[in-house]
């Protein structure tokens, strides 16, 4: 939906089973319609749409006209998809496998340019339009130094040949899309500083070398490749870093690096309590669950410290100050009992985007709701517009 005219709030649907097109158009079809009624009922309700490779081959076989004629029948259109988990999401272990395959692979490549097509032909006519991405891929698969500076350069590679595609599409028809680059922990890209480097070590060379056809100045190019690679700016992962909003899209502005799209989540948050410290451990480990990566972060002299998973910080349970953990919490809730969300880092977010543009695309990925506690589950529509209504509460 349109909040001030100038942003598009939506929520990510990776919240809903969508293993194949079948699934994904049957969730769609059971929740969307009861979800824009509450929350949009007046006006247009833009959708954050998240497609498996496998439903975005069989939505390319005779389903997109199909499927448009369904949203427009329903009000609704599509401005931001989600390309990141490209196989199943739901029901089986994900964790590091949400990044297979990484960028590394001409399968994430395939599956991305297949994407923007299907954007391009869904979206309505002259609308901006993202799709968020990995952080090129996962740092614990590489041994060396060597093994993992070859992979930034091969995913280096194939995101300018996206760039590319987007340029000719671009400068074709007049529509402007971006592939948004999702940092997060233990990704290639895991905060600011990782992010700056990675235009000016790989994204930017490679571009200027890709380009050369069009007989381009340097500096153009890189107008450009910052112009068709953007950041997915995702609140949780960059709370997870402890890095202050406003730093970071200042140092983006000073870089001239576009956020494509803001994704609204939230972590849990561990501060430690020496009078509860056993109930303390008891609560955080009602979340450990098999599905997802639950990263957990501190600060250790300074520096950012990062588990790979919550067991590894639930077997040792060392002393600490504060945790963070990587688990996609209710953005309405501000405390979980003894435990406690980064909630604060998204008003943070809207307090700064009062006086800063920042994206003209919005979207709450809470999609966690299936592998919480008990007592915080509530059925998947009421809670999506709950999240939803209390964004627009605060955008206005």
């Amino acid at each position: 939906m349109r909040i001030k005219e100038k942003y598009h709030l939506t929520y990510c649907t990776n919240i809903h089973a969508g293993g194949d097109w079948k699934e994904t158009y049957t969730s769609l079809k059971q929740h969307l319609p009861k979800i824009k009624q509450s929350v949009s009922p007046d006006q247009a309700f833009g959708l954050g749409l998240r497609l498996s490779n496998a439903a975005s081959l069989e939505l390319d076989e005779g389903q997109l006209q199909g499927f448009k004629e369904w949203l427009e029948e329903h009000d609704c259109y599509v401005f931001t998809m989600n390309g990141f988990p490209y196989g199943n999401f739901h029901g089986e272990p994900v964790k590091d496998q949400v990044h297979v395959p990484d960028w590394t692979t001409n399968e994430r490549l395939d599956y991305t340019l297949r994407m923007f097509k299907q954007l391009d032909f869904l979206a309505p006519e002259g609308m901006e339009c993202g799709i968020s991405t990995s952080p090129v891929s996962y740092k614990h698969w590489f041994d060396s130094a060597t093994e993992k500076e070859q992979a930034f350069a091969k995913g280096a590679d194939q995101m300018v040949r996206v760039a590319l595609e987007l340029y000719k599409i671009e400068k074709a028809s007049g529509r402007y899309m971006h592939l948004d680059v999702e940092p997060e922990p233990d990704g290639f890209l895991e905060n600011t500083k990782e992010v700056l480097g990675y235009y000016e070590d790989y994204l930017v060379p490679e571009a200027i070398k890709a380009f050369e056809p069009f007989q381009l100045s340097p500096d153009k190019v890189e107008e450009l490749i910052k112009r068709y690679i953007t950041v997915c700016y995702d609140v949780c992962h960059f709370a997870l870093a402890y890095e202050a909003p406003n730093l970071t899209f200042e140092k983006f502005k000073a870089a001239n690096i576009n956020v494509g799209k803001i994704q609204v989540s939230a972590a849990l948050k561990i501060v430690f309590n020496k009078n509860k410290e056993d109930e303390l451990w008891d609560t955080l480990a009602e979340f450990n669950e098999p599905v997802y990566l639950h990263q957990v972060t501190e600060v250790v002299d300074g520096k950012v410290k990062t588990y790979n998973d919550l067991p590894v910080v639930l077997e040792k349970k060392a002393p600490f100050q504060e945790l963070r953990s990587h688990f996609h919490v209710p953005i309405f809730l501000r405390d979980y009992g003894l435990l406690h969300s980064t909630q604060d880092q998204i008003v943070k977010v809207l307090e700064y985007m009062e006086n800063h543009f920042v994206s003209h695309h919005i979207e709450v990925e809470t999609y966690t709701w299936d592998v919480l506690p008990n007592e915080l589950k509530v059925p998947i529509t009421e809670s999506i517009v709950r999240e939803l209504e209390w964004m627009k509460s605060r955008l206005k």
